[in-house]
């Protein structure tokens, strides 16, 4: 089979799940496209018309199925590149633009949340990576269609929620490892993107409360780092102390996976994940993850790995200092099993998928 696979924001996750995806249907003939994951608002709204114009051969080429990112403009490249309009279309949802959270900073506009329902309607099915972001869309779908004035086609919500479905981006195979945690400092890793959606606020203020309780624990701060950090992170270096670990991006994944290996916890504090990669990587290394009971994290971790939306810093805090003193008493934390997420598990549900919709089976 003949699949183009497009991919307009190629931000981390993105690239993770592409690259998973190519590696493991290797049966297919792969033409990919992508775009760099910077300058979101041009890359959103002009991605159609940088293919259309400077790929338009490879876009014109014969294919059995397009694969799609929610970032793309879909219904406009298919405008532009008219064979496209007769090539059955999957279209994955990494995030959906109706659930995303206000800075408060940004300019508020409607028109990403647009494109990214225009895209589900022009596609012959959408995969979501959570149930969580699926029904975030359709709800923020719903409503908005409901705020527009006149001329809106009924039953719009219901004839994507027919066309879609949960297939959650898998782990690749290095993810699985061994679990060698330090046998008695409490170590945990925060391993996100560092801005605001991530929640740095909540970060330092529950190791504030730790701190100030005299509780001892040892953590690492890693992930992607932009131009501008957020303030947050200036103070919780200085906050942490003897308490930091590594701090900091690291380039070695090698060196990623292990600090993730001797770590007792993997933790999220973050106001929006709709599905949580680093985290779920932690947890396949034998990390247990700590998260908050909300998101996509209500269908991914078990009740004992949440805590609670109320006083988040003091429920966080209070979590972890249980956890330290379970760890103290018993020696160990116990993990939770993801291997359920394996691409070795995942890779035939994804080929069933594919194959059905190059088809145009009904898929039940």
């Amino acid at each position: 089979m003949r699949i183009l696979l497009l991919s307009a924001y190629d931000a981390d996750s993105h690239i993770y799940w592409r690259k998973g995806l190519v590696a493991h249907l290797p049966e297919h003939q792969w033409t990919v496209l992508t775009l760099p994951g910077r300058y979101f608002s041009w890359r959103m709204r002009g991605n159609s018309m940088s293919w259309a114009f400077s790929e338009y051969e490879t876009l014109s080429q014969p294919y059995d199925l397009v694969i799609a990112t929610s970032m793309t403009d879909l219904s406009a490249l298919r405008g532009f590149v008219p064979s496209l309009a007769n090539t059955p279309t999957l279209v994955y949802f990494h995030e959906n633009q109706f659930a995303y959270p206000s800075s408060g900073k940004e300019f508020k506009s409607v028109e990403p949340c647009i494109l990214n329902l225009y895209t589900a309607l022009a596609a012959d099915y959408c995969l979501f990576n959570s149930e969580y972001n699926r029904r975030t869309l359709l709800e923020g779908a719903r409503a908005l269609l409901g705020k527009l004035p006149d001329h809106v086609p009924a039953g719009l919500p219901e004839r994507l929620e027919k066309r879609s479905a949960v297939m959650p981006v898998p782990l690749s195979e290095d993810s699985f490892l061994p679990h060698r945690p330090e046998t008695t400092q409490f170590t945990m890793t925060w391993n996100h993107r560092w801005e605001y959606d991530k929640n740095p606020q909540l970060l330092l203020d529950s190791m504030a409360l730790l701190c100030d309780a005299g509780v001892a624990f040892k953590l690492h701060v890693v992930g992607q780092q932009f131009r501008k950090v957020p303030k947050q992170f200036d103070a919780l270096h200085t906050l942490l102390a003897e308490r930091r670990g590594h701090w900091g991006y690291m380039q070695s994944r090698s060196a990623y996976q292990q600090l993730l290996q001797q770590s007792d916890v993997v933790l999220s504090t973050a106001l929006h994940d709709y599905q949580g990669i680093a985290v779920l990587e932690g947890a396949a290394a034998g990390a247990l993850p700590v998260v908050p009971d909300r998101l996509a994290y209500t269908e991914l971790f078990p009740e004992r790995c949440r805590y609670s939306e109320e006083k988040e810093a003091e429920a966080l805090a209070l979590f972890l200092t249980e956890l330290i003193g379970h760890k103290a008493s018993e020696g160990r934390l116990d993990g939770v099993d993801v291997t359920h997420l394996s691409w070795t598990v995942m890779a035939d549900h994804y080929r069933r998928i594919i194959q059905q919709v190059a088809s145009g089976e009904r898929i039940d």
